[in-house]
């Protein structure tokens, strides 16, 4: 038999049962269709995360203090190490692997402006924040150095602190007089929004004021609570990191032997990291979805089986008009790989519309990844062929006296 007619007999066979080859259809598409969305999802994420980091500087390095463990001891609230505005000093002077240095001091505050008060974190720093930190300005401008050296109580502040406050427009509020802590400021300057990091802290809610004007007017001490350092480039930062650690040590006079009482943390390393991460929980994602694919094959054979049982008479006819064992198992399996490659795409346009949809209408992120669809089509195809083979060969094994036979 040639195989074109045997590709319409295959066709015909399904077209006879629509409705029971699109239910048996119908575990491919879901299966297909959670793939695509599941990777996609999983994509997005990561790729959230990395363009987050990356928001921050791949060479920023973040100095915190640490817990300093004496011999024997376990560490408690007395052991917790302090970071100086000298240390920060000492950086900036001393290294010579260092672009900025950008120290912190916060504390949470209320904010006043005419008859409405929020609180929100005010942040003590350098005026070279917005170039470490990667933050840009809505309106006005950043305080200067001079400012921080005046001590002049001037103020920018975060996106989510104006709303807060119930101002609608950034220009109105520059020039504005608002308290903090009863203190008054003059603001300068208002951030751009960053967008919630999906940490503790909201970086559009904050309100940056100089850092001696919070020594000394407001947050009062010298103890910061971060310090955060550019290298110069990507490679030149274990370089970086080994001098900053030189200079602290030195600092906070730590002999040979004693552990350090900060911690210096790499960005990059942190993206390295999560990327792994969201990695495997993009392949974690995409299993599970995939459970639905055999599930969906699982439901084919058996339908494939059925089929064979209910058209063993027909079976026993074309045997008996010439076909060949091939030709009757080329046919089921035909059936069966049409299932599965026409559930395939049916699955890969409701899966591409899905990671769409999430994006549109649930400012989900995601990122719809060509090559899942080309594996999830494959493994359809896979499918259709794998728990095909079953059936077609009990069809291909009827003797046709005995199927002729059959009612």
């Amino acid at each position: 038999m040639l195989i074109g007619e045997t590709v319409n007999v295959a066709l015909e066979a399904l077209g006879a049962n629509k409705l029971r080859s699109f239910l048996t259809m119908l575990g491919i598409v879901i299966g297909v269709a959670a793939v695509i969305t599941m990777v996609a999802l999983g994509r997005g994420a990561q790729q959230s995360v990395n363009d987050r980091i990356a928001a921050l500087g791949t060479t920023l390095l973040t100095v915190m203090p640490a817990h300093s463990f004496g011999a024997g001891r376990v560490a408690s609230a007395s052991d917790h190490a302090e970071l100086k505005v000298d240390d920060a000093r000492a950086i900036e002077e001393r290294a010579t692997y260092v672009v900025a240095v950008q120290p912190e001091m916060s504390r949470s505050l209320q904010v006043q402006y005419e008859n409405r008060n929020t609180n929100t974190s005010i942040v003590g720093t350098s005026a070279n924040y917005l170039e470490v930190r990667k933050f840009k300005l809505a309106a006005g401008r950043m305080f200067t150095t001079a400012d921080d050296a005046a001590k002049r109580r001037v103020a920018v502040v975060g996106s989510q602190v104006i709303a807060d406050l119930g101002v609608t427009s950034a220009q109105a509020l520059v020039g504005a007089e608002l308290r903090i802590n009863k203190v008054q400021f003059t603001v300068v300057g208002v951030l751009a929004s960053k967008g919630q990091g999906g940490g503790f802290m909201n970086p559009d809610d904050q309100v940056l004021i100089p850092l001696q004007t919070g020594r000394y007017r407001l947050l009062g001490g010298d103890l910061l609570r971060v310090i955060n350092v550019l290298a110069p480039s990507e490679k030149d930062i274990p370089l970086t990191m080994a001098e900053v650690q030189k200079i602290l040590r030195r600092e906070h006079r730590l002999r040979a032997g004693q552990v350090d009482d900060f911690n210096i943390r790499n960005q990059s390393d942190f993206l390295a990291t999560l990327g792994e991460t969201t990695k495997v929980f993009t392949l974690l994602l995409a299993g599970i979805a995939a459970v639905s694919l055999l599930v969906g094959g699982i439901g084919i054979m058996n339908i494939m089986l059925v089929s064979v049982t209910e058209r063993t008479r027909e079976i026993g006819v074309r045997k008996a008009l010439g076909a060949t064992q091939n030709d009757i198992l080329l046919q089921f399996l035909i059936e069966a790989l049409v299932l599965c490659m026409l559930g395939g795409l049916i699955g890969i346009a409701l899966g591409g519309g899905g990671a769409i949809l999430l994006r549109t209408m649930f400012r989900w992120s995601t990122a719809v990844d060509p090559t899942s669809i080309l594996i999830a089509f494959v493994f359809a195809a896979v499918v259709g062929i794998v728990f095909g083979v079953w059936p077609a060969r009990r069809a291909a094994s009827l003797d046709p006296i005995e199927a002729l036979r059959y009612e």
